[in-house]
């Protein structure tokens, strides 16, 4: 069993994987205040809290697109697991044919998406991530990623009118109950949620203009289980991609090593 773990701006997501298969998933927030020490004790405890000893970890992997707890993780894993810990970046074979004009500068987390996708449907692909920014990436159909956009997230906007507009309140994004809201509060959430999808909806459309042929819509993200049901076109929303796509650059690299 591995340890794959995700690091993201506002929250952490780890899963162990047997194989393909996930044992179970675990969610902490991502906080650059907490030291190595600190994410050992966090992570010790809540595995053993699932009834596995990180000794027994074969070994792990870990994405993050914040710089600096890649180092603390990383560092924190290795001292807990006894084990080397692998992380996206210079170094890890991808497989991924990338177009983009500075391939470097790629975000691990789209990196992870586009060669999870890759092996699970079929290409040309459009790929959503929604977090605290959502990511939309292009793969052709020979399977290079050409590049995509990054839009400010749901929550993140949702807050930041929030916190501009001062008649608005903070607001928890559930299920809009109509389109049409009747009050502030339904208003908002309508907005949020129904905006969200109709912009999915209408970038795959546009990214099917541009490349001249149909595409498979994927999503992950955990704000993506809001607005997938609003969608008009048909977008696969695949929770545990990030975690399915680690696993496989795991094998890939520790097979390449052996």
């Amino acid at each position: 069993m591995i340890l794959a773990i995700d690091v993201g701006n506002t929250n952490t997501v780890l899963g162990c994987l047997k194989g393909d298969h996930i044992e179970f998933t675990l969610r902490i927030r991502s906080d650059r205040d907490k030291t190595a020490d600190e994410y050992l004790l966090l992570i010790d405890g809540l595995l053993r809290n699932q009834g596995v000893d990180p000794a027994s970890l074969e070994g792990g992997i870990l994405s993050s697109v914040v710089p600096e707890l890649r180092i603390v993780m990383k560092n924190a894993m290795e001292r807990l697991t006894g084990k080397s810990f692998l992380a996206v970046g210079t170094g890890i074979k991808t497989g991924l044919d990338i177009r983009t004009d500075n391939p470097a500068q790629l975000g691990a987390d789209l990196v992870v998406d586009a060669v999870a996708a890759l092996a699970k449907y079929k290409p040309p692909l459009v790929i959503f991530d929604m977090g605290t920014a959502t990511t939309l990436s292009v793969v052709d159909r020979r399977g290079s990623y050409l590049g995509g956009m990054i839009i400010p997230g749901l929550r993140l906007s949702v807050d930041a009118l929030s916190a501009r507009a001062a008649q608005l309140p903070y607001i928890h994004l559930g299920a809009p109950e109509r389109l049409i809201g009747t009050n502030t509060v339904d208003c908002m959430q309508a907005g949020a949620v129904y905006s969200n999808a109709a912009m999915l909806d209408g970038l795959i459309d546009r990214v099917e203009e541009e490349l001249g042929e149909p595409v498979t819509a994927v999503a992950t993200g955990g704000l993506m289980g809001t607005v997938a049901p609003y969608c008009k076109r048909k977008i696969f929303y695949d929770e545990n991609l990030m975690l399915e796509g680690l696993s496989l650059l795991y094998r890939k690299n520790v097979k390449k090593k052996a």
